[in-house]
C-alpha cells in the first residue's frame, strides 16, 4: 500500500499524544495538564487509528477515565502516587489486568476474566499508570507476527500491508501510532525487540530472571532453560528506562533475591568498549539493516566509545540449541494448550517440525536440498529430539555456549567488550504471512534469550529506495520470500539491537540513548508515523 494511502488512514497525532511518557508525567506533576486530558487524548487517538491497525483488542475506557479523575484529585491534594502518576499506558493481552481476559489468542479463553493484575501490571498501576487497554498478540505468543483466530490480524502503522511483528506486535503498533506512550510486552525469542524494530520504536528485554513471565499459555511452564521476560516498549529510550525501573519495583526493589537496577546516567560512554557485527553466518541481512549497525557504531565512536568489529561464536549452534529446547517435548505442551481451538498456520508448521523424528527430518532435509531449499533444510537442524535425556544434554550445551560466549567477550582484541551492536532483525517489517517461510528471520534476537543477556532495540534510520534489496533471485523459498519482503520496503524503520552483559541493563540503555540522540538529528530518523520532527 502506498505511503500516501496509509497516511490518510493514520492521521497525524495531537501535541498531547506525541509527548513522551516522561514528559507526560512531569506535566501532570507540575499541574500543567490533567490526567483526564491525557487519557481522553489517547482514547481519541486509539479510536482514530485502531480501525486500520487492530492493535488494541481489549478496551477499558470508562475505567481509565474514572481512574484519571481520581489521579487528578490526588495530585490536587499533593498525593501523587508515583513516577507514572496519571500517565496512560497499554498492556500486552497475555498479561493479566483485573476484569479483562488474557486469551493468548485462544478463543476458548475469551470468557476467562482475570481476578487480579499481573505483578508487573500492578507495579505500573501502583506507580500511578492508567491502563487504557490490552493489545494484540501472536497465538500462544509463538511467532513473529501478531495474528490469532480470536482477535484477528494487527497491521503495521508504517504500512498496513505489513506486520508490526510479534508476539508483542499490537503493543508496538499502538505506541508507534501515538495511541500510548509506553507499554508492557513479553519476550521469549524476540517478542519485544522484533516489534520495536518493525514499528520504529524502542524496547528492551531485561536479563533473564529480572522480570520473569510465567506465560502459562505459551510454551509449557516447565521449560525453564529459556524463560520469557516482561519487557518495556516506548517511543523514547528514557521512557523504556522509566518503565523498566517501575516494573522492576524500583532501582533497589524489596525482592528476594534483590535485583538492583543501576542508573544509566552514571555510565560514561567514552569508557565503553563496543563490538559490532552484521552477519550471523546463516541469513544475510537487508542492506539497510547492515547500514544501521555501521552507522550506530559510528555514532558511539563519535561519543567517545572504543568501537571495533567483533563476531560471536557459532551463532548457528545457538539457533539450533534454542529450537531444540523449545521443541524438546515434540510440541505436546503446545497441542494441549491449543486444545480444540483453530490453530494459526505458522504454529502448524512449528508443530509439524517438532513432532517429527530426527530420522524423518533428516530425510525431509535431504529432499529439500535436492530441490534447492537449503534454508528450509537448515532450519530443521534443531528439531527432532523428544526425550528427557536429550533435553538435559541441550541444557548442558546451552551452558557451555554461554561460557564460550563470555570468553569471546572477555578475550576480544583490544580488551573485554561491554556492548554488542547487531541487527535487530535481518529484514524490515515483513509482509503479512511472510513468517510462514522466514524460518531463520529472528536469529539475531533469539541469541540473547539463549544467553539470558539484556538486549534493547533503538530506531536508527529508514530504508532508502536505492537499497531495498541486493538479494539475487533464488529457488530457495526462504531467500525468495526475503527478497519479496525487501522489495517495496523503502521508508520503513530500521533499528539496531544493543546487548549488554547480564544485570547491566543500564549500560545497554546508555548506549541506546547515545545512539538515539545522534540518530534523531538525522532526516531519515523514523519518527512516529506522520509525526513531524
Amino acid at each position: 500500500m502506498p505511503a500516501a494511502t496509509v497516511q490518510k488512514l493514520i492521521p497525524p497525532v495531537s501535541d498531547l499524544t506525541a509527548l513522551s511518557a516522561t514528559d507526560q508525567a512531569r506535566l501532570i506533576r507540575n499541574g500543567e495538564i490533567s490526567s483526564l486530558e491525557l487519557v481522553n487524548a489517547h482514547i481519541d487517538r486509539i479510536e482514530a487509528v485502531n480501525p486500520a491497525l487492530n492493535a488494541v483488542v481489549v478496551k477499558r475506557y470508562d475505567a481509565a477515565r474514572a481512574e484519571a479523575r481520581d489521579a487528578d484529585r490526588l495530585r490536587a491534594r499533593g498525593e501523587a502516587s508515583g513516577a507514572l502518576h496519571g500517565v496512560p499506558v497499554t498492556i500486552k493481552e497475555c498479561l493479566d489486568v483485573a476484569g479483562t481476559p488474557s486469551t493468548f489468542g485462544l478463543p476458548a479463553r475469551a470468557n476467562m476474566i482475570a481476578s487480579h493484575d499481573d505483578a508487573y501490571v500492578a507495579r505500573l498501576r501502583q506507580a500511578g499508570a492508567i491502563v487504557l487497554g490490552k493489545t494484540n498478540v501472536a497465538q500462544i505468543l509463538m511467532f513473529l507476527e501478531s495474528e490469532n483466530p480470536h482477535y484477528g490480524r494487527t497491521n503495521n502503522p508504517w504500512n498496513l500491508t505489513r506486520t508490526p511483528g510479534g508476539s508483542s506486535g499490537g503493543e508496538a503498533a499502538i505506541i508507534a501510532a501515538g495511541g500510548s506512550p509506553l507499554g508492557l510486552g513479553t519476550d521469549l525469542g524476540g517478542s519485544v525487540r522484533c516489534p520495536a524494530a518493525f514499528c520504529g520504536i524502542a524496547g528492551m528485554k531485561p536479563t533473564a530472571g529480572r522480570l520473569p513471565d510465567a506465560g502459562r499459555y505459551s510454551l509449557p511452564l516447565g521449560q525453564r532453560a529459556i524463560v520469557s521476560q516482561v519487557g518495556v516498549l516506548a517511543r523514547r529510550v528514557a521512557d523504556v528506562e522509566l518503565g523498566l525501573e517501575v516494573a522492576n519495583g524500583g532501582r533497589n526493589p524489596a525482592t528476594e533475591p534483590p535485583q538492583p537496577l543501576f542508573d544509566s546516567s552514571s555510565v560514561d560512554v567514552s569508557r565503553l568498549r563496543v563490538g559490532w557485527y552484521v552477519d550471523d553466518g546463516m541469513f544475510p541481512v537487508a542492506p539497510a539493516a547492515k547500514r544501521a549497525v555501521q552507522e550506530a557504531a559510528a555514532m558511539l565512536t563519535a561519543a567517545g566509545a572504543q568501537v571495533q568489529q567483533w563476531q560471536p561464536p557459532l551463532m548457528s549452534q545457538a539457533y539450533d540449541l534454542a529450537m531444540g529446547i523449545f521443541s524438546a517435548d515434540r510440541g505436546v505442551g503446545m497441542r494441549q494448550t491449543l486444545g480444540h481451538d483453530p490453530v494459526d498456520p505458522r504454529i502448524k508448521i512449528v508443530l509439524m517440525l517438532a513432532s517429527r523424528s530426527r530420522f524423518t527430518l533428516h530425510a525431509m532435509a535431504s529432499v529439500m536440498r535436492l530441490f534447492g531449499q537449503e534454508s528450509l533444510a537448515r532450519g530443521m537442524n534443531g528439531f527432532g529430539h523428544g526425550d528427557t535425556a536429550h533435553y538435559w544434554q541441550l541444557v548442558q550445551a546451552q551452558m557451555d555456549y554461554q561460557e564460550r560466549f563470555k570468553q569471546a567477550l572477555d578475550q576480544a582484541e583490544g580488551g573485554p567488550v561491554d556492548i554488542i551492536l547487531s541487527p535487530a532483525m535481518s529484514l524490515p517489517a515483513w509482509t503479512h504471512g511472510a513468517g510462514n517461510d522466514l524460518v531463520l528471520g529472528g536469529a539475531y534476537t533469539i541469541l540473547n534469550n539463549l544467553l539470558g543477556y539484556p538486549a534493547g532495540v533503538v530506531p536508527v534510520t529508514r530504508v532508502r529506495k536505492e537499497e531495498e534489496s541486493e538479494r539475487p533471485a533464488s529457488r530457495d523459498i526462504v531467500l525468495r520470500t526475503a527478497r519479496k519482503v525487501e522489495q517495496g520496503s523503502a521508508g520503513l524503520p530500521i533499528g539496531v539491537q544493543v546487548t549488554a552483559r547480564p544485570w547491566r541493563e543500564h549500560i545497554a540503555l546508555t548506549a541506546m540513548r547515545a545512539i538515539e540522540q545522534a540518530a534523531r538529528r538525522r532526516p531519515d530518523f523514523p519518527m512516529t508515523p506522520y509525526v513531524s520532527a
